[in-house]
């Protein structure tokens, strides 16, 4: 009998409206960054910029373990000769225009009350994109969050998918077995990480494109998941 369900978040239960990959959005993002904290970068400070946030991107270079925001513009600091006087400002403009467009899928609302209301447990887990903090992730599901028993990321947790420790610790927080579990994610390593930690697997697919990432499941809206538990 399946007890609780952990949901990924972007693509899953919101929509981002930005490319899975935002290497392209490096200059304007600085250049957001460098307008509203009123900073002074040279081409090389860019250049710089960009070549080190680029060595934390996941879609380039994988990696499995968690680097937080501020060890991430650490580094972009010492890589230009700007002074950035407030990191903190620096960091939420940096930020905030990746999400400037986020939006809930429609029916995402209405399944965690169902799930709730069948006294099933709800989680998330996802991957945050360059050390992103959670509090702008919690912002981005804020109308859910009162359906949301553990709403992780993997700052939480350390690791990024498809890594199951977050899937461990969850099962350990709810005191639910791994086998009362289902994993709902839109990505290959959403599955992986589901099966490396031996949960059912729910992939969501709203596309018409052919996925086969070893999936137990396969759905195209969130309410298909009411027939899974």
């Amino acid at each position: 009998m399946i007890k609780a369900v952990i949901f990924d978040i972007g693509e899953t239960l919101i929509k981002y409206n930005k490319p899975l990959n935002w290497s392209v959005l490096y200059r304007p993002a600085f250049e957001n960054m460098v307008k509203e904290c009123r900073l002074t970068f040279t081409e090389a400070d860019y250049k710089n910029a960009i070549q080190a946030l680029t060595m934390y991107n996941t879609r380039t270079y994988p990696r499995e373990y968690e680097v937080k925001s501020d060890d991430i513009f650490i580094d972009i600091l010492s890589k230009i000769t700007c002074t950035i006087p407030d990191i903190n400002k620096a960091k939420h403009v940096f930020y905030s225009f990746f999400r400037n467009e986020v939006s809930e899928y429609p029916e995402a609302e209405d399944v965690l009350r169902e799930l709730k209301e069948k006294a099933k447990k709800v989680c998330t887990l996802s991957d945050v994109a360059y050390g992103m903090d959670n509090k702008y992730v919690l912002e981005d599901i804020k109308g859910l969050l009162k359906y949301i028993d553990f709403p992780f990321t993997s700052i939480d947790i350390g690791f990024r998918k498809p890594n199951p420790t977050g899937i461990f610790v969850l099962a350990e927080q709810m005191l639910i077995r791994l086998d009362e579990i289902l994993f709902v994610g839109d990505e290959e390593k959403d599955i992986k990480c589901a099966k490396n930690a031996r949960v059912k697997s729910v992939l969501i697919n709203r596309s018409s494109a052919r996925k086969c990432y070893g999936q137990d499941y396969e759905i195209k809206s969130l309410k298909e998941i009411m027939m899974l538990v």
